[in-house]
């Protein structure tokens, strides 16, 4: 019985003894975290997309309450009303900025750019692009095996079986960027999202000499430099066989988008024009 009792003392004495010193070690090499942190990371969305450019919400909030200037740090899935619930848990104010969308710079559908081939590899994009320039004869348009859709936590993303393209859901997208980086090609970009969501921009990315692009896509910007010519703004520049128009400059004239003779130049969101009877008048005269 002694023998049972004395085992007992002793195991008792060595629980507490260790745990005194892990009580000790613990103070020693706390890390001390600050309780903000928590705060900021309930106010963002919680997706982690890595749309911020950190791996996920939680490490974006630490750099968010350590920073002095959270002028460059932003949450493209929450927009400025998250960042404004951030900053004011800091007493900080938050940069503001326009919100962003991703376009697909390619219009060219099955039927507009014919196929030359047919790839029997695995259905990927990446896979693909690393094994050849694709199944037509645009070497940069899109390969439609839907890396896009894939990458899309927020289900913006469809591919469309009938044109070959992915379509975005212009109310699902958060301009995350997941679909930027998934693509091979360099296609999708993102954009100011404009006024009442209206847009123009070049939908090619086709940088062949005028008539090589055409023959492998009806829609291709042949670089005629009509639209640098029309636009009033000067916000259109040619580079590599291709136009591009700046969408943080763009004033929405639409002047360019009748004036490109292949339709690369699309416009999104916008009302239909109305057709006076100058215009008319014009057609007629050109049809005599």
């Amino acid at each position: 019985m002694n023998t049972i009792a004395f085992t007992i003392l002793i195991l008792s004495s060595l629980g507490v003894s260790l745990a005194v010193i892990l009580y000790f070690v613990a103070l020693k090499f706390k890390v001390y975290e600050d309780p903000r942190i928590d705060h900021v990371c309930e106010a963002l969305p919680g997706a982690n997309c890595g749309g911020c450019g950190f791996a996920g919400c939680r490490a974006f909030a630490e750099s968010f309450v350590k920073s002095a200037d959270v002028s460059a740090l932003y949450c493209p899935v929450g927009g400025s009303e998250t960042m404004n619930k951030a900053a004011e848990i800091l007493g900080k104010t938050a940069a503001a900025r326009e919100a962003t969308i991703a376009v697909l710079r390619c219009s060219g559908a099955c039927e507009l750019r014919p196929r030359t081939n047919s790839f029997d590899g695995a259905p990927s994009c990446a896979v693909m692009s690393a094994t050849y320039a694709g199944e037509t004869g645009c070497g940069f348009g899109c390969l439609g095996k839907g890396d896009c859709a894939v990458s899309c936590t927020f289900g913006a993303i469809a591919m469309n079986p009938a044109t070959g393209l992915p379509e975005i859901n212009e109310e699902l997208c958060t301009a995350c960027g997941a679909c930027v980086k998934a693509c091979p090609k360099a296609i999708i970009e993102l954009r100011k999202k404009g006024p009442k969501n209206r847009r123009i921009y070049v939908a090619c990315a086709n940088r062949d000499k005028g008539g090589i692009a055409r023959k492998a896509c009806s829609v291709a910007c042949t670089a005629c430099t009509k639209c640098k010519k029309v636009c009033p703004f000067e916000e259109i520049t040619i580079e590599n066989n291709l136009a591009y128009i700046d969408g943080s400059k763009c004033r929405l004239c639409r002047k360019c988008v009748p004036e490109c003779p292949t339709s690369a130049i699309a416009e999104l969101n916008f009302p239909p024009k109305k057709i006076t009877e100058k215009i008319v008048a014009g057609e007629q005269a050109q049809k005599n």
